[in-house]
């Protein structure tokens, strides 16, 4: 009986040591792939960004000239113009020209008469640059006394004001893109960014005010750190300081479920068509497109304007979650109406706008939490890439460290970027199994001196 529990003992040893090679190998395979200097992401597929073809010639036309550029299904700018010498203007850049009849600066004149008109909540208008026309939607909130109000002001201002009912209600989307809690609701963190003395997170406005006190976790015991600095209405986006003053490693990488996640190389403004991807802290990885820029929405709370609209959905607890694409920073969530099973309209705050007003920047790839940029990052005034938006996609992956309920002993153990501890445990399990060996065939020497002395007396 006591051999066979010996037997045993051997077994489980060996089997973990065993286990423990393969595990300590893994670490370190892993973090030399980690170590491998990532692929350049692409740029923002934006037609009418700074930089590109479309936002060249639209600046050169003037708005007078022109209604808008955006990305055709070919990756390829496409611009409208209202006359045929300017559309062979644009042609000679290389981009496609669509002759329209309305110019930006008649399209923008009809949301300044919009927003002179008396304010109805659940409202919300965009300009439509590939139809050429301003597009009024309102929720099921609003009544019918207010729609024929604000359906007389778009009558007045021309046929190229389309009215139309949509489903649901627009709201902010409060209770990515970790979860981050107070006692106001739910928020998701959008992107880590900072002054180079501190590090915040980029977050809505409408998530809380100055003095709010965030925590990751539901009892309360880890803090994250208080927001400094709020604006909404009017324009939806806050700061909150991180509690230790550093968002630490992994600060560059936005969270997209699964314990993986996006890492951001920059910031730059979208483009109408453009494929985009949001996440966020109730609904994970969603993706889209960009339909229109400078919207605005007449939230309960107060009107918002200067929103980038997109078919992406959101849910409540997504206020505040990163929108990106290619690993470039676009935005962060705003609200809408709609959710993930039947669909919806979600608006969000343009990241360049609020880094400029807050006089804060993006942690990036590259860049230590808190310090400088070890390469310049790309930016809304870098040259756009062109490619189908069908081909567009989150960015470069890496894992997700810290911050959440899933920081376990296993996911420590297996961080990518683990080569020291890894070494050791190979190291460790290549002495166990030595030591194994070693007391096997002592307790055999043993063995074996006993029957031969029992047997030659």
């Amino acid at each position: 009986m006591r051999h066979a529990r010996r037997r045993v003992v051997r077994r489980v040893t060996r089997l973990a040591a065993v286990g423990g090679l393969l595990l300590g190998g893994t670490m370190v395979a892993q973090a030399a792939m980690a170590d491998e200097t990532p692929r350049a992401s692409a740029g923002p597929l934006a037609a009418g960004g700074a930089g590109g073809p479309g936002a060249a010639v639209v600046a050169r036309l003037g708005p007078a000239r022109t209604a808008g550029s955006w990305i055709g299904a070919d990756g390829k700018p496409v611009v409208a113009v209202t006359d045929e010498a300017a559309a062979r203007a644009v042609r000679r850049t290389g981009a496609t020209a669509k002759v329209v009849r309305h110019s930006m600066d008649e399209l923008r004149s009809a949301t300044a008469t919009l927003g002179s008109a008396p304010r109805v909540p659940g409202t919300a208008w965009a300009v439509d640059y590939r139809t050429n026309r301003v597009v009024v939607r309102a929720d099921r909130t609003v009544s019918s006394g207010d729609w024929s109000r604000l359906t007389g002001v778009a009558a007045r201002i021309g046929g190229f004001v389309h009215m139309e009912r949509t489903k649901g209600a627009f709201t902010t989307r409060l209770n990515g893109a970790l979860p981050m809690l107070s006692t106001g609701g739910r928020c998701s963190a959008g992107f880590n960014v900072t002054d180079g003395r501190s590090d915040f997170i980029l977050t809505a406005g409408h998530c809380g005010p100055a003095g709010s006190v965030w925590f990751s976790d539901t009892r309360g015991d880890r803090q994250l750190g208080s927001t400094v600095n709020s604006a909404f209405p009017g324009s939806d986006f806050s700061l909150v300081q991180y509690a230790g003053g550093k968002a630490g490693a992994g600060a560059d990488v936005v969270a997209v479920g699964g314990g993986k996640g996006v890492r951001i190389t920059g910031a730059a403004d979208p483009a109408v068509g453009q494929r985009v991807f949001r996440s966020g802290s109730t609904s994970g990885l969603r993706d889209g497109q960009v339909t229109a820029l400078n919207a605005t929405v007449n939230y309960p709370e107060g009107t918002v304007t200067g929103l980038v609209e997109t078919t992406v959905c959101a849910e409540p607890g997504d206020s505040g979650g990163p929108l990106f694409s290619e690993g470039v920073a676009l935005g962060v969530t705003s609200g809408g109406n709609g959710d993930c099973t039947t669909g919806g309209t979600t608006f969000f705050q343009p990241v360049t706008k609020a880094l400029s007003t807050l006089g804060v920047r993006l942690i990036v790839s590259g860049q230590d939490a808190g310090g400088v940029p070890a390469s310049p990052a790309p930016s809304a005034t870098a040259p756009q890439g062109g490619m189908a938006p069908s081909a567009a996609s989150p960015g470069f992956t890496a894992p997700v460290t810290g911050g959440g309920e899933d920081d376990t002993l296993l996911a420590r153990l297996t961080d990518t970027r683990n080569v020291g501890p890894g070494l050791l445990v190979v190291a460790g399990s290549l002495i166990a199994l030595v030591a194994t060996r070693y007391i096997r065939a002592e307790q055999d020497r043993k063995a074996y001196q006993r029957y031969y002395s029992a047997t030659w007396g």
